[in-house]
């Protein structure tokens, strides 16, 4: 490599260090203007010319949020007419009806596997409490299970609901690296499918059966099950999430942060009046419409009149609208709800995410200028040299980001962006499970300075050592077997 690659390289390297600074230091700047900061001065130190610099960011920014940004709203308005519905409530229960006590962590994590399809983590959880609680209740009563039952019924959903969360399209981090590295939507889906179900069992229902009775002392606050979990079934308000979230927000700077808490709390009484297939139904229209546009695309010919329509109502966007449209027409006929009542609640569903799309597209700016700047080349050259295994040094990149940042979605736009020259034009297994292994990787080691690991302690009534033994060891399995499911299957790449 020349003296010119090495500089680009220590840029980079820099560039790295002052994001992390930014977003932890006293100032607690917020990731999308660190972001922001870090690509005008990456461009500036590369050499970019500055008439040309201000072009990368907005073509990053906006190139990003064109492919993610509308199908991430229409993911969170799908996402929370299930659950002010009480949709999702109905999908879990029926799962757990008349269940074995020893099947319950098997259908609570297949339940939260379904539930986490169109919704982010803390939404899930927050959504599945009152079903976790209820049942652990009714366990904890009969005396039939060893340890904590909270625990046993806990770790299969966070199992579940991360690796969806960071794993799968249609979240907003597998699908921003899937659109940066030029990954097949269906292919994408499928291989993160076949990752995901393996992990979900080892880290969810077999990794709670170990932890379940080493930490028999967990238990929620008994006012705060009485909330989730009493006669009327009514969800708790926003009291568990906003504290945690606001009295850590000072070491916390995921984005979620505000988002869950609002959510969880403007939902109201849960409704009951949608069947659950169709419930089920709303959920899945997406994953359907997407996995049939592979099929069309793989056998079928695309000019035909059916694959040409196959194949458009498979794009991400239009997916997603249909899975939406489909659920507002079950939502309101089922549960009764006002169009005023429901368009307040989307609206609010919509303030949630704002903070994401800002940092998708912050990400989408930087990942620009690594490319515009030459830095790009200069990475593929050193990796080329140094014979890195590309989908360990995406998965490392990401976990590294994620754990110093507090934010998976910087993890993964920021990976995104420092290893999309490696993959060339993209396309391919090898792209689809990069973006798997990259999203595996954002959701290791989550700790302290993460949102999700302050709902998940306060919620369930854990001291740091018993949250640690939980959220981020049931996420940090979940990155490790995610990315050796993606190693494996890189053999037939």
């Amino acid at each position: 490599m020349t003296a010119h690659t090495w500089w680009l390289l220590l840029i980079l390297t820099v560039a790295i260090a002052a994001l992390i600074y930014l977003i932890n230091s006293r100032l607690r700047v917020h990731p999308f203007v660190a972001l922001i900061l870090v690509s005008v001065g990456t461009g500036i130190a590369a050499g970019e010319p500055l008439a040309k610099l201000a072009g990368s960011i907005e073509e990053g920014a906006g190139g990003t949020l064109g492919d993610v940004g509308v199908t991430l709203a229409l993911g969170a308005m799908l996402g929370r007419l299930l659950s002010d519905s009480g949709a999702t409530d109905a999908i879990a229960r029926s799962l757990v009806d008349r269940a074995e006590p020893r099947r319950l962590p098997w259908l609570v994590g297949a339940a939260a596997f379904v539930i986490g399809v169109p919704m982010f983590f803390e939404v899930g959880l927050i959504v599945l409490l009152p079903l976790i609680f209820s049942v652990a209740r009714r366990l904890e009563g009969q005396g039939a299970t060893k340890g904590s039952p909270y625990v046993l019924l806990g770790v299969p959903a966070i199992a579940s609901l991360s690796t969806l969360h960071g794993m799968l399209p249609p979240h907003p981090g597998p699908l921003t690296a899937m659109t940066g590295l030029h990954a097949d939507l269906g292919l994408t889906l499928g291989v993160g499918i076949v990752c995901a179900v393996p992990t979900v069992i080892l880290a969810g229902p077999v990794y709670a059966r170990w932890i379940a009775p080493r930490l028999m002392d967990v238990r929620p606050d008994a006012e705060l099950v009485a909330q989730f979990a009493g006669a009327e079934r009514e969800p708790a308000p926003a009291a568990p999430s906003a504290s945690s979230t606001s009295s850590t927000s000072s070491a916390s700077s995921a984005p979620a942060a505000s988002g869950p808490g609002a959510r969880a709390g403007a939902a109201g009484p849960r409704r009951t009046g949608v069947p659950t297939g169709l419930a089920v139904a709303a959920v899945l229209v997406p994953v359907v419409l997407m996995l049939l546009r592979t099929l069309a695309e793989t056998v079928m010919d695309e000019s035909s009149g059916l694959g040409a329509a196959l194949v458009f109502a498979g794009e991400p966007l239009v997916a997603m609208l249909a899975g939406f449209l489909f659920a507002l027409g079950v939502t309101i006929a089922g549960s009764g709800r006002s169009g005023e009542e429901t368009r307040a609640s989307l609206t609010d569903s919509l303030k949630s995410i704002a903070a994401i799309l800002l940092i998708i597209g912050g990400g989408g700016a930087f990942k620009q200028v690594l490319q515009d700047s030459g830095i790009g080349d200069a990475i593929a050259s050193a990796a080329e040299g140094a014979h890195i295994n590309l989908i360990l040094l995406g998965w490392l990149i990401a976990l590294l980001l994620s754990l110093t940042t507090g934010s998976a979605t910087v993890g993964i736009v920021s990976a995104t962006g420092i290893v999309a020259p490696l993959i060339g034009d993209g396309g391919g297994l090898e792209a689809s499970l990069l973006v798997v292994a990259i999203g595996a990787g954002s959701i290791g080691l989550n700790y302290v300075n993460h949102a999700g690991f302050w709902l998940v302690k306060e919620s369930f009534g854990m001291d740091l050592g018993q949250a640690t033994k939980t959220q981020t060891a049931v996420q940090t399995l979940v990155s490790v077997f995610g990315l050796a499911m993606a190693l494996l299957l890189s053999v037939f790449a």
